[in-house]
């Protein structure tokens, strides 16, 4: 039976959000409705992350559970990179996936439900150039802030990483698309656009690179913020970092992942930059945006990482002093040069080092905000808060506020910061500004 309502869920990073809302409006041109909260749906999208191994292992976990009291179960399709990276033998771990589905191929999955509806199992995992983007419906629907891929895949191979492998080469949207798309998004309500990539400073069209996409969407009349991520050293070029400097409408928060601060670790991941070439860029953007909110990704536990190169790492934060930072223990990934490197980290080491960065990470984190307190701002309120009248919004540092403001989503108040906690800061009131 075709399935008349679905619902998806998304692991991992920003592009699976993005790729997760994309399928989302591909099954409602169908006729298919999300689920209400709390109901069954007809159609389960488990959209997956594969960069590491619990990630992995929490999505086979949900559709175990998708089994019902009555033997029943929805119709399962496994996307994303799990699928892309496991494909067929997905099957092998779970009978009761329905469907596989890469995501460079996820614009077929209305077909692919309709194949399976009529008792097909398939699969698809192919990974041609970017044309998904030209099967996809318009933009029907946004968040006020809402994401817009430009750029997937990856080049650099870092050694620990399977994205070259699930996502493929890095390739670069047309500029017209992106800008059409843009303007979608604002007609439907987004106010703030996030543009993703794996390496999204990697974006390249005609001679034209990111710098020049961001100041082209500047010019987008009803948008009022602009951001972007992921960043990688190696593309964070001169004319990007000066648009930190001169472009309005693009907020001073930057996230570019380092990874380790050792450099004898860095070698080791393929990574193209040292701790010192890493540092010297976040000295050009604070010269061009002193204000700018810096925020990074770390690995602790790589594979060979003594104490000497973990303390370099404790280092380069205490150097930059985040204003946030995710870190992750090491995770091999099958068939990443990595996964078969010597010296391999004692799990109980790395939770123990986990636990020493995220304490510092945290030390510099709660710095930050408190430094903010009693400064005036503007927010984007993106959702109700747990109290009546409470809303939450986003300073341009993208640190999340509490407010009790009259006001909706979408909407952009001028409050000032009077509270900061590690996660979150309280606001008071000013006043709106005007859409």
């Amino acid at each position: 039976m075709t399935p008349k309502t679905f619902k998806i869920k998304s692991f991992g990073c920003q592009m699976n959000v993005y790729d997760g809302e994309r399928m989302a409006e591909l099954l409602g041109e169908q006729g298919m409705s999300a689920a209400p909260e709390g109901e069954d749906a007809d159609l389960v999208v488990l959209n997956t992350c594969h960069i590491r191994e619990k990630a992995a292992d929490k999505a086979y976990s949900d559709v175990g559970r998708l089994r019902r009291e009555d033997g029943s179960k929805p119709l399962v399709a496994l996307a994303g990179c799990v699928a892309q990276a496991e494909g067929a033998e997905a099957r092998k771990r779970s009978q009761l996936i329905d469907i596989v589905v890469g995501p460079q191929a996820y614009h077929r999955l209305p077909e692919m439900v309709a194949e399976a509806a009529r008792g097909g199992r398939p699969v698809d995992t192919d990974m041609p150039a970017i044309s998904k983007f030209d099967a996809l419906p318009k933009r029907r629907r946004a968040n006020p802030s809402s994401f817009l891929s430009v750029q997937e895949g990856c080049d650099k191979f870092c050694t620990y990483c399977v994205v070259p492998y699930t996502r493929g080469a890095e390739i670069s949207r047309p500029w017209n698309d992106i800008v059409d798309e843009a303007r979608a998004l604002i007609d439907v309500g987004a106010r703030e656009i996030v543009l993703l990539g794996q390496n999204v400073n990697a974006w390249a069209h005609e001679g034209r690179g990111l710098a020049d996409l961001i100041r082209a969407l500047n010019e987008l009349t009803g948008l009022e913020r602009i951001r972007y991520t992921t960043s990688h050293p190696a593309d964070m070029n001169d004319d990007l970092i000066a648009a930190h400097g001169d472009v309005e409408k693009l907020m001073p928060y930057l996230h570019l992942p380092v990874q380790s601060g050792s450099n004898r670790i860095l070698k080791a991941m393929n990574r193209s930059h040292t701790a010192d070439t890493y540092l010297r860029i976040l000295e050009k953007m604070r010269a061009a945006r002193p204000d700018i909110a810096l925020s990074g990704d770390f690995i602790v536990g790589f594979p060979g990482e003594c104490e000497e190169d973990f303390k370099a790492t404790l280092n380069i934060v205490d150097e930059v002093r985040y204003a946030s930072a995710y870190s992750f223990k090491y995770s091999p990934r099958p068939g990443t040069p990595a996964a078969v490197m010597e010296d391999q980290i004692p799990r109980e080491l790395m939770e123990e080092r986990l636990e020493r960065l995220h304490d510092r990470i945290g030390e510099h984190q709660l710095a930050f905000n408190r430094s903010k307190v009693g400064t005036e701002t503007q927010i984007l309120v993106e959702r109700k808060g747990k109290r009546a009248g409470q809303m939450i919004g986003r300073t341009p540092w993208l640190q999340s506020v509490h407010v009790e403001v009259d006001a909706q989503p979408g909407e952009i108040v001028n409050v000032t910061l009077v509270a900061a906690g590690p996660n979150s800061m309280s606001g008071a009131i000013a006043e709106k500004v005007a859409a």
